[in-house]
């Protein structure tokens, strides 16, 4: 389950940072060049690859802990460029959205440390 939540939204947020770096190029115009690079690798980069290291060691994906991980790796990776993306354009007084972005990303991304420490990855045969 973890593993097709971060594989599908990855997938699906990854298509939004192409789109975002197509719109910034024909407008020539790279403000939002920051909040671009956190979406293509918190939110694409970051959870393809969780979501990949769960199919290949499926007991890893298989507990609720591993959705929580899963919900929260999504989450951090919307509201992280989106807050980015607000203080570029309208100023520093909305920094409490990329720092929160950056604390759910931060818990994610530790939670998934804890699920590869406690995981076994499957002998070859």
């Amino acid at each position: 389950m973890a593993s097709t939540i971060l594989l599908r939204g990855s997938v699906v947020l990854l298509l939004v940072g192409l789109c975002l770096g197509i719109g910034m190029g024909m407008a020539q115009n790279f403000t939002l060049a920051p909040a671009h690079a956190h979406l293509n690798l918190v939110a694409f980069v970051l959870p393809f690859a969780a979501g990949l290291y769960y199919r290949v060691v499926p007991g890893a994906g298989a507990s609720r802990l591993a959705v929580v991980q899963a919900l929260l790796a999504l989450l951090g990776g919307i509201v992280l460029p989106a807050g980015i993306a607000v203080v570029v354009t309208a100023g520093p007084h909305w920094e409490p959205i990329p720092i929160l972005g950056s604390l759910i990303v931060l818990a994610a991304w530790a939670i998934f440390a804890v699920i590869v420490f406690r995981s076994h990855a499957p002998r070859p045969a």
